[in-house]
């Protein structure tokens, strides 16, 4: 075993108060707290969406320019092979005063700079003055050995289009800076917010920030790429658009140099109109070029300014062969009469301040880091249309799911034209714990209305018995649980309703459809128990109460039958869609998990069928049980009907798997087995057909969203809970607490290896393996709920937390002793608001 606490224990309860209104006040003060936790959170929701589908899409246009201009001098030198590189020959290369000459006397313009490489064969470049009208004067490269003007770069024009659409996409430079500028604060905000939204609760696990799972599908798939490359590229981003920011503000930039103790930055204005300048006489380079060498050794690039007045110096920017960056610039001044060293300063004695902001650039491209920080900052760039495209899929997904919730109340709202109902609404309600009692209750009002008759359609999950008084007729779709029991989400309201005394109800009547498995003892046992309690408290019936195993037609038929009868209309057949066909799956691998096992034995079972079938975690596979020699049973009796399986698997695994408990009877049917167990387990052969049809299960819904889960489970009961926490992981979401039992560790420790992987990678935060036959340190044998029970504190940090409970096993016995903690722990009004809330979740057999 092993255990994992959380943080954040739940307030004590006061002393003058009773302990259970103590402990409801404060699940009250923890769930208000969350409320406004989970508002802010909806904020910053809903500010990282509307920025991400307006800002996002031109931000796509500022990665792509980045990423194409972040190899821009390697896809140059491809382009114009043997301009900016020659041939290497064994005479010296002319000296920067040789060049200056060469190139004025040429192109009859002052020359402003001259840049050296000291790799052999670079060609050095050249700028003349800025003419007038010009910001910044002409380049060229030359010759390295001849001084002769090389060949004008080919696509320098565009790289020089891409930089003004990266920098101010291409809008006047000013205004320009200021919306780049803008939108990398979009971006920092993208990136922050998308880091808040995501945070785990274990945030030093690695695998939960970066850890992507490729074989996800649909909204998942998105999600999960979406959130994991976005952590990929997080600190990429957020240095780019703090650096960028820095480019975009004069204010920045100015307060920035100002703390650095650089000088300020004064206006380079264009040349005034006029004649054309004619060029000064150069100054002789030639004796600071030679002292320059003696005092820079192993400099790898010099850039030479040439003196623009007589008696000013040279002024050298160089850099050294162990410099740390390409900005890192040491700084000489010599003067060209005598040689005269009037300034060195090598990068390393530069102010602090002035290093850290020549940083700036590197990081920005990524060059501070080398080729792999170059490559890091391209592939950050490139991932900007990624965020786009994913982004605006799952805003395209929300918007059609929503548009989907909207046109379904639009139909039910939409009554029958020409036809009104001017008296009380007709109260149409249903107890649903799978579902399907909520899809018949649906499907009965959009019926009525179609019939002209006002309906108001409820679930009893949040219906006090005393707004029955309202009505004058109800309708009520009740599904029975377990043994005769109302579903989870209905259980406060039938305890009310049996706590209510007299007749309030003497007007009202009522109609009841009961939902239930002959396969199971007290057949429609809930919606008998309500109809009584309802006729007790004054209600009358409007026709017999009606019962439907599972999907029966006839019984469903009656239904739309009695509801004919109650509109004056005719109803076409309720709850045909229910009817789902059944598909043909393939055995394919049944793997025995607890041989040795005192218990019967448990198969995990691996099926495959259509491609496109497709499920979520909680859901059900409904089998044909089948004879030892592959027959079908009768269908009709309720030894052979269908049986259901909670799976096992989701549909990103491939398979669809079950775990199957083999179940042994006294008899000479089947050989003793099961009916549908021992199909699966012992006599199919592999390759064989099975019939199946997938069941939707939302009382049992997975949880994927950043809250706490507790799942608590024995035997097969694994099944759903592994399909559970798969989800979960594929989500990224590890506030996890599992609780399983079995009988012995040696043999029963069904999917070990799985749940302790779970554990040692921090997808499960808490994992409690309780094995009864072993029994504890006193001999006495221990369950799931003893198990329970011995971590209290720990149940109420967590429940405090907004935590859900799942429960998947066996009805008696195991969810029966769950369900007794739980109503320790929170009182029974508590039990109640976690059941309503739907933070108790169950599928018990």
């Amino acid at each position: 075993m092993t255990t994992s606490s959380l943080p954040h224990p739940l307030p004590r309860a006061g002393a003058d108060e009773a302990p259970e209104t103590g402990q409801r006040r404060q699940l009250a003060a923890v769930a208000q707290q969350r409320r406004w936790h989970w508002n802010w959170k909806q904020l910053w929701f809903q500010l990282h969406w509307f920025i991400g589908i307006t800002a996002g899409t031109v931000l796509v246009i500022i990665g792509l320019s980045g990423a194409t201009l972040a190899f821009k001098d390697e896809l140059l030198d491809v382009m114009n092979p043997g301009v900016r590189h020659v041939p290497v020959e064994t005479r010296a290369p002319l000296t920067p005063a040789q060049l200056s000459n060469i190139a004025a006397a040429e192109h009859g313009q002052r020359v402003a700079s001259v840049t050296m490489y000291a790799q052999a064969g670079a060609a050095p470049r050249l700028f003349f003055a800025p003419k007038n009208g010009q910001r910044r004067g002409v380049s060229i490269y030359l010759h390295p050995y001849t001084g002769a003007t090389q060949p004008a770069l080919a696509g320098a024009a565009f790289f020089e289009w891409t930089e003004s659409l990266h920098r101010w996409l291409l809008l006047p430079r000013d205004p320009g800076r200021q919306v780049a500028g803008a939108l990398a604060l979009c971006l920092l905000g993208l990136a922050l917010s998308g880091l808040y939204l995501r945070w785990p609760r274990r945030p030093l696990d690695w695998r939960t920030w970066l850890t992507f799972d490729p074989a996800l599908k649909g909204r998942s798939f998105l999600w999960n790429l979406h959130a994991v490359a976005g952590t990929w590229c997080l600190v990429v981003y957020v240095a780019l658009t703090l650096t960028g920011i820095y480019w975009s503000y004069d204010v920045v930039r100015d307060n920035i140099d100002a703390w650095a103790g650089k000088p300020p930055r004064t206006a380079q204005a264009p040349g005034k109109k006029g004649a054309p300048q004619e060029p000064s006489p150069a100054a002789d380079i030639g004796l600071a070029w030679s002292v320059f060498q003696q005092h820079a050794p192993g400099w790898t690039l010099a850039t030479v300014r040439l003196p623009v007045r007589p008696g000013e110096a040279v002024q050298f920017t160089w850099l050294a062969g162990d410099a740390p960056h390409e900005r890192a610039r040491s700084r000489m001044s010599i003067a060209p009469a005598d040689g005269t060293l009037t300034e060195n300063e090598p990068y390393s004695q530069q102010a602090l301040g002035q290093r850290l902001v020549n940083i700036i650039y590197p990081l920005h491209m990524g060059t501070y880091f080398g080729l792999p920080g170059r490559i890091i900052v391209t592939l950050a760039s490139l991932g900007l249309p990624l965020f786009a495209i994913t982004g605006w899929m799952l805003y395209l997904g929300r918007r059609k799911a929503k548009r989907a919730v909207q046109a379904q109340r639009a139909l039910l709202g939409a009554g029958a034209p020409g036809k009104t109902d001017t008296g009380l609404p007709t109260l149409v309600a249903y107890a649903s714990q799978s579902g399907q009692a909520e899809r018949l209750a649906l499907e009965s009002a959009r019926a009525l209305q179609q019939a002209g008759v006002a309906v108001d359609v409820q679930s009893l999950d949040r219906f006090d018995p005393a707004q029955l008084r309202q009505y004058e007729r109800a309708l009520i779709v009740a599904s029975t649980f377990g043994e005769g029991e109302a579903p989870d989400g209905t259980r406060r309201f039938a305890r009310l309703l049996q706590q209510t005394a007299g007749t309030p109800l003497a007007g009202l009547e009522f109609g009841m459809l009961a939902l239930g498995d002959r396969h199971y003892g007290a057949f429609c046992g809930f919606g008998h128990a309500l109809a009584q309690q309802l006729q007790a408290l004054g209600a009358t019936p409007m026709f017999p109460l009606i019962e439907v195993d599972k999907h029966d037609p006839a019984a469903l038929a009656a239904w739309s039958q009695a509801l004919a009868s109650c509109s004056g209309s005719t109803i076409d057949a309720i709850g045909v869609q229910e009817e789902a066909s059944y598909a043909e799956w393939r055995l394919t691998r049944r793997v025995l998990l607890n041989p040795g096992s005192l218990g019967g034995e448990l198969h995990e079972i691996t099926l495959t069928g259509p491609a496109d079938a497709a499920w979520e975690a909680g859901a059900l596979a409904e089998i044909i049980a089948c004879n030892a020699d592959g027959s079908e049973g009768d269908a009709q009796s309720a030894q052979h009907a269908p049986r259901s399986y909670s799976l096992a698997s989701l549909p990103s695994d491939g398979e669809l798997q079950l775990l199957v408990r083999q179940e042994r009877h006294t008899g000479e049917e089947n050989d003793g087995y099961g009916l549908c167990s021992g199909w699966l387990t012992r006599f199919a052969p592999t390759g064989s057909p099975i019939r199946l049809r997938l069941q939707a299960n939302p009382a049992f819904a997975p949880a994927l969203v950043d809250v706490p889960c507790i799942y608590i489970g024995n035997g097969s009961g694994l099944a759903g809970l592994r399909a559970h926490l798969r989800a979960r992981q594929r989500a990224g979401l590890a506030r996890n607490w599992l609780l399983f039992g079995e009988r012995q560790q040696a043999v029963d420790s069904v999917c070990g290896a799985e749940l302790q992987g779970w554990l040692d990678a921090g997808h499960l935060a808490r994992l409690d393996r309780v094995f009864s036959r072993d029994g504890n340190e006193g001999g006495k044998r221990e369950y799931v709920q003893d198990r329970l029970r011995a971590n209290v504190g720990e149940l109420r940090d967590w429940l405090a937390q907004g935590a859900i409970v799942y429960v998947c096993g066996s009805l008696q016995g195991m969810a029966a002793g769950i369900d007794a903690v739980l109503q320790e722990v929170l009182g029974q009004d508590g039990l109640d608001a976690l059941l309503a809330a739907g933070r108790y979740r169950r599928d018990v057999y």
